[in-house]
């Protein structure tokens, strides 16, 4: 199967996609190839349609994302360019090219006020225009190339660029007083075991287009994730000093949903995938970094 497959990894310098091309090269070397927003600009309807004509790539995996929650909303407009104009721009090619797509969608396309795990088929009320313009873009793609795969996930972490276990570990040394709201409930994602999902769905050739759920098993509070992150690195001193506190004692532009527990029992059965749990990708992450 590897051998007639070539797949397009676009947001190639971000989290996702710099794990997903770690995956790749280790287990299908050669197949995957990594462009950032330098080599392709998807909101250049254009130039995706450049890109992609030649009919080189079997699947695209859109990790190209606008993602500064709260700056969005005030970019409204450039947000709304990548997270859903980009992802139709490369849905429009998908017939024609015969490409299949796995996009990557969010955990903030929903308003946070369940009581159970989320599951596909919840309704979507995004509170944000981050979480809006990233629904818009499932809607987009749905309508545009329906054989695709959409993946909502969320607390995205990794080595690479910033993210929350990066930063609290930063501060963590240095002995910065932490505090970090506790009532905001998800589960942290480490980006490498979304990456291993992503390339077991494509390499086993079970193609089954819709909407899944993915993140580490288990659930947290931002102060969960945050003294388990210190603990985890030895610090802790620093784990012992974090303060929880309340999300309106810290008000942001943009609003979280306060529940973004995912069900992932679909991509569980259909795929046959087993789930780490969110504290065991954390230590393997802390090891990647120490």
């Amino acid at each position: 199967m590897g051998i007639d497959l070539k797949i397009l990894i676009t947001g190639a310098n971000g989290q996702l996609g710099r794990e997903l091309l770690d995956v790749f090269g280790r287990v299908a070397p050669g197949i995957a190839t990594g462009v950032t927003h330098d080599d392709l600009d998807i909101t250049d309807s254009d130039a995706v349609e450049r890109f992609l004509g030649n009919g080189e790539y079997t699947h695209v995996v859109n990790c190209a994302a606008y993602t500064a929650v709260d700056r969005a909303e005030e970019e409204k407009h450039l947000c709304n360019n990548v997270n859903n104009d980009g992802v139709a721009n490369i849905a429009r090619n998908a017939d024609t090219l015969n490409l299949r797509i796995i996009h990557i969608s969010t955990d903030y396309v929903f308003d946070g006020n369940a009581f159970r795990p989320y599951n596909e088929s919840a309704k979507p009320e995004p509170l944000s225009v981050y979480g809006t313009t990233k629904r818009k873009g499932e809607t987009a793609l749905l309508g545009l190339a329906p054989s695709s795969i959409i993946i909502r996930t969320g607390w995205l972490y990794s080595p690479h660029g910033r993210n929350f276990v990066k930063t609290m570990l930063a501060k963590g040394e240095k002995g910065e007083h932490l505090a970090v709201v506790d009532d905001q409930t998800g589960t942290p994602t480490y980006a490498a075991d979304l990456a291993e999902a992503i390339a077991t769905i494509i390499l086993s050739g079970k193609w089954m287009p819709g909407i899944y759920n993915y993140s580490n098993e288990g659930t947290a509070s931002w102060y969960d994730f945050a003294v388990a992150t210190l603990e985890a690195a030895g610090l802790h001193e620093a784990a012992a000093d974090v303060t929880p506190v309340h999300t309106a004692d810290y008000p942001t532009a943009a609003t979280r949903p306060a529940y973004a527990v995912l069900d992932k029992t679909k991509i569980k059965d259909t795929f046959g995938l087993k789930i780490p749990h969110w504290q065991d990708g954390l230590r393997r992450c802390i090891a990647r970094l120490r």
